[in-house]
């Protein structure tokens, strides 16, 4: 009886594992076919200003079809290049589903990588391939990521003036209109400054822009005095040095303005002179946002795991799109770093949009930079995000959830509204010197 009960379960388990080897051996089954890369163009527009770059990536299937920022506003042409002679050939009949692969297959394509220009050409097609993904489940992409985890986004503008005053004026009509933060700049007297109007005797004709470090140190910390007494302690305050001190600088100018509780001081050094923020760090307890001009893990990796800063504020398509910025996230909730992605008008409609998505999925969101639009950008592309009352809210719609008029685009070639310098050098920015005549960071 034993012998043959053992020979009855020897039987079963055989049939058993025959059949599982059957059905692995067998074609999963799906609810509709992989769809494939049909095609791949570009969309290069300027409604704004500011040269804006778009993926379209067309599939097999009839209307089945996503689109992805790929915006480097300084070398546009170059990636329009990237894409069209080097990952459109590369991608042509491959499958639209395979996100993650097809992220690491153009990575590596190159051999050489980690460059802004490459980095936004794989960050188009990353985020149209996102944006189809969502099309085809009917889902906004941010259900794709598990949902969200909160209900809407707090975004900061900015306010900047020739002088204090206007500066003031500025923001208190920001904070009337539902702001809770808001980003401070301001002129210094007979030169450039950053993220403010230059002062006309600053730039004669065939001059550079000069710019004096300790001059806007020491207009700054005016400023955010005069912020604190007319603005008042609730609202969060924000600036942005933009790598324009030297280090040494740098640590004496956090540490000056941690009186005046700022919710962060933004890229307070250059990606060159990270290792400075151990420095800072030892000195004050200003919070410190770094990283839109970080292109690689090499440069966001280390920061993040020594704590250095309190906010990541990579430019996502400059990080090659929505695939490596979810990683950035994930890391960055593991050391207690918090989000506040690059958003100014360099990022076009659909990277506002990735943005927002993840500011909604990652529970380590902090703030996130914002960009009102004008009514051409609304022509060009329907589905902006929505700000009401200091809080941008994701689009509801399938992907991304916005589509995009090219006949309204093709009105807006790059350089339509662009004079000067940005113009003669095709979008790109010129030099800024210190007195003595030496170049400095932009």
């Amino acid at each position: 009886m034993q012998v043959n009960r053992i020979i009855r379960l020897n039987r079963m388990s055989l049939m058993l594992r025959r059949e599982f080897l059957a059905l692995a051996a067998a074609p999963l089954l799906r609810g509709m076919p992989v769809p494939k890369i049909k095609d791949i163009s570009v969309i290069a527009t300027e409604p704004a200003g500011v040269r804006l770059i778009v993926v379209k990536i067309q599939t097999d299937q009839d209307g089945l079809y996503g689109y992805g920022c790929a915006t480097f506003t300084q070398r546009a042409d170059l990636v329009v290049e990237a894409v069209d002679r080097y990952l459109k050939p590369l991608l042509i009949g491959r499958p639209a589903d395979a996100v993650t692969d097809t992220w690491g297959m153009m990575y590596n394509s190159s051999y050489w990588r980690n460059g802004p220009v490459l980095n936004n050409a794989i960050s188009g097609v990353d985020q149209a391939l996102w944006d189809i993904k969502g099309r085809q489940a009917g889902m906004p992409v941010y259900e794709l990521l598990g949902g969200k985890s909160r209900r809407a986004a707090m975004v900061y503008l900015h306010a900047s003036g020739r002088e204090i005053p206007e500066t003031m004026d500025q923001a208190r009509k920001l904070m009337a209109a539902g702001l809770k933060a808001v980003r401070l700049q301001v002129g210094v007297p007979g030169m450039a400054a950053y993220g403010a109007p230059g002062s006309p005797e600053s730039l004669g004709a065939g001059e550079d822009p000069v710019f004096d470090p300790e001059k806007y140190v020491r207009r700054t910390l005016e400023l955010f005095e005069a912020g604190r007494k007319v603005l008042g302690p609730e609202v969060e305050l924000l600036h942005d040095v933009h790598e324009r001190v030297s280090p040494r600088l740098a640590v004496q100018f956090a540490k000056d303005m941690e009186q005046f509780r700022l919710f962060f001081l933004e890229d307070a050094l250059s990606p060159e002179n990270i290792e400075y923020f151990r420095q800072i760090r030892a000195n004050c307890t200003t919070p410190l946002a770094m990283g839109e001009l970080f292109n690689n893990p090499h440069e966001w990796t280390n920061v993040i795991k020594s704590s250095l800063i309190d906010y990541i504020r990579v430019h996502v398509s400059q990080a090659g799109g929505m695939t490596p910025a979810l990683k950035i996230a994930n890391l960055g909730e593991a050391f207690q770093v918090r989000t506040a992605w690059h958003g100014p008008g360099d990022v076009s409609p659909i990277g506002h949009c990735a943005n927002v998505t993840l500011d909604i999925v990652c529970p380590n969101f902090g703030i996130q930079e914002w960009t009102v639009p004008n009514d051409r950008i609304l022509e060009v592309f329907d589905g902006y995000p929505v700000m009401k009352d200091g809080y941008a809210y994701v689009n509801e719609k399938p992907g991304w959830g916005v589509e995009i008029n090219e006949k309204a685009a093709v009105k807006y070639p790059f350089g339509s509204f662009e004079s000067g310098d940005r113009k003669r050098l095709n979008g790109g920015w010129g030099v800024v010197r210190r007195p003595d005549g030496t170049v400095i960071n932009q």
